[in-house]
């Protein structure tokens, strides 16, 4: 189930792929693997030099980029990214909603605060970029990808908001699906496990400060390249849902078949890493 099929197969030579959350970690990965399968490339990332400087990357590189400021909680400052998108490329064929921003903290020692910043950035920040680019993606018959995590399909020790959020993803990515597939717009929604990428590092504390807590995880980490790879082969083969890492189906799996079971394993393993940190 975690390789359901869409309808078609895809190619991405000279299609416009919009990347939020661009400019590093995972969205870095994504924008460079796209720009190799010969796609156009728009970087949309709150730092918007950072995006603008992989931009150029990508276009010394030969090809073609444009790199956004863009703050994905601000409904308006994605429509305009949308539109600045439009007019240098004409369109969009692919939406890869990958902004994202996590915590690690007890649901008891977390102010409700971070919860709806948590929530704002992952869900809505996907909801906002996907209602702007809905209308070109309906006249391309395009694509989105939409990225949550393991932590979308399965509990996650310590990090309530961020299953929350991840879990919405799923939700509403999966419903939209049913919605855009008789107009011909498909949607991938995308399972990674634990990746090295700069999430982690930026976590917010439950008061809303950058964590000073170690980073606990489960199972192999990978890397952004390894799972942008991935991503851009389901998306080429016409996946509906992607579940990433040998953790990550096992979790799927168990989560479902024995979900106590897997609370227990998963909590114990986090407790674990905690306390050797």
């Amino acid at each position: 189930m975690q390789h359901a099929r869409m309808t078609r197969r895809r190619e991405f030579s000279d299609k416009v792929v919009v990347v939020t959350g661009g400019a590093s970690g995972l969205g870095a990965a994504y924008a460079r693997r796209f720009a190799r399968g010969g796609a156009k490339l728009a970087l949309l990332d709150v730092d918007g030099e950072k995006a603008a400087a992989l931009a150029a990357e990508l276009e010394r590189a030969g090809g073609e980029a444009l790199g956004l400021g863009c703050d994905v909680r601000d409904e308006a400052a994605c429509a305009r990214a949308i539109e600045a998108v439009l007019r240098r490329f004409g369109g969009v064929d692919v939406l890869v909603n990958n902004a994202g921003i996590t915590h690690r903290s007890a649901f008891a020692q977390t102010d409700t605060a971070v919860y709806r910043r948590v929530m704002d950035v992952n869900f809505f920040g996907a909801i906002h970029c996907t209602k702007a680019a809905l209308p070109s993606l309906l006249e391309r018959r395009g694509l989105l990808i939409a990225v949550s995590s393991i932590a979308g399909i399965a509990p996650l020790y310590g990090r309530t908001g961020y299953a929350a959020a991840k879990h919405a993803v799923v939700g509403f990515f999966s419903s939209l699906r049913t919605e855009l597939a008789p107009d011909g717009v498909d949607v991938l929604v995308v399972c990674p496990g634990f990746t090295a990428t700069g999430i982690a590092a930026a976590a917010l504390d439950g008061d809303g400060r950058k964590t000073a807590h170690p980073q606990s995880t489960v199972g192999r980490v990978a890397t952004p390249e390894s799972v942008a790879e991935a991503v851009y082969r389901a998306a080429r083969a016409g996946r509906s849902l992607l579940v990433l890492t040998a953790a990550g189906k096992a979790a799927y799996v168990l989560g479902r078949l024995a979900p106590g079971l897997y609370e227990r394993l998963m909590v114990r393993s986090l407790r674990k890493e905690l306390a050797r940190s």
